[in-house]
């Protein structure tokens, strides 16, 4: 097999800390820039699973650069440069505490609510009588919390984040307009891939008083996509749409009894579903991208990170 980045622990000049999400690694530097090492990490029903996927840090980090560059002239972002494959360096915004859901098709979390009785989700009406993946007349956004590190998120709508104080009203407003226009551009790049956006999610956060686009955008781990040539037929027939997402992966842990409940044990993932799995996120590249995919060379590869990286920043 190929080798994998599970972790990484470097010290570079200027770092004040680093932070370790589920599948990120945040270096924070000098308290003005973040860099950000997308590792091979794979997460399913909040737990980080035992094994690295080959190539998933660089499908992941290229595939949000490539959409962070696309909509900047939409909405300012933190991107600066990705000096490595796996990495991309930019601003450190103040985040807010609330992500943007934006959905244009009733499924996942927000069917599972709506097949039981929820006809509001988020301050959002939902009508009567729609069927499971059916696109809403206009995209719709449904806010969560900003969970912090171990919690999950939870649904919250524009009222509730406005009493609670959690971001003033104009400023929310305009996120919420930013949210619509990326998703807009998004779709249109899908659509043109022969793909549909189905929901993604959104951060935000505030550099210099100016609102900014944060993190990744539009990548198979934060996003779902369904293939627009068999979405009305399959819809018509009640039959599960074909994605593009990590679903997949669920789905295999689900068939071998794993749904992250406590008690339950991670599956041995072998060597061939590894791979599987690679190959998977390096179709999605070339699917959401257009574009074919360079396998960067994964030998060295904390070597070459470090190397990338500090060069990169001597030049800051």
């Amino acid at each position: 097999m190929h080798r994998t980045l599970l972790s990484s622990d470097f010290n570079f000049p200027g770092q004040k800390s680093r932070y370790k999400g589920k599948v990120r690694d945040v270096y924070n530097i000098d308290d003005k820039y973040l860099l950000m090492i997308v590792s091979d990490r794979i997460s399913a029903f909040d737990v980080v699973l035992p094994r690295g996927i080959p190539y998933k840090g660089q499908v992941l980090n290229q595939i949000a650069a490539k959409f962070l560059d696309a909509t900047s002239d939409i909405v300012p972002n933190w991107k600066i440069a990705t000096p490595d494959p796996s990495v991309t360096i930019g601003y450190k915004c103040e985040p807010y505490p609330v992500e943007m859901i934006v959905r244009a098709c009733l499924t996942g979390s927000a069917w599972r609510s709506y097949k039981a009785g929820a006809r509001e989700i988020c301050g959002v009406r939902i009508p009567d009588g729609m069927k499971e993946n059916q696109k809403f007349d206009k995209p719709v956004i449904t806010p969560t919390t900003k969970a912090a590190q171990g919690n999950h998120d939870e649904d919250i709508s524009r009222d509730q984040i406005l009493k609670a104080g959690l971001i003033p009203e104009e400023e929310y407003d305009m996120i919420e307009e930013y949210a619509m226009a990326v998703f807009e551009r998004g779709s249109s790049i899908a659509d043109s891939h022969d793909l549909i956006l189905v929901d993604t999610k959104y951060e935000f956060g505030k550099m210099n008083g100016e609102i900014c686009l944060i993190d990744e955008i539009n990548t198979p781990d934060s996003s779902r996509y369904f293939y627009k040539e068999e979405y009305q037929e399959r819809l018509d027939n009640d039959l599960p749409q074909r994605q593009l997402s990590k679903e997949f992966v669920r789905e295999w842990l689900m068939a071998n009894g794993f749904q992250g409940q406590k008690g339950q044990k991670v599956p041995e993932m072998t060597d061939q579903f590894v791979n599987e799995i690679s190959e998977r996120y390096i179709e999605l590249y070339e699917k959401i991208t257009g574009e074919r995919f360079i396998r960067t060379d994964i030998e060295n590869i904390e070597e070459r990170i470090e190397m990338n990286c500090m060069k990169f920043l001597s030049s800051l």
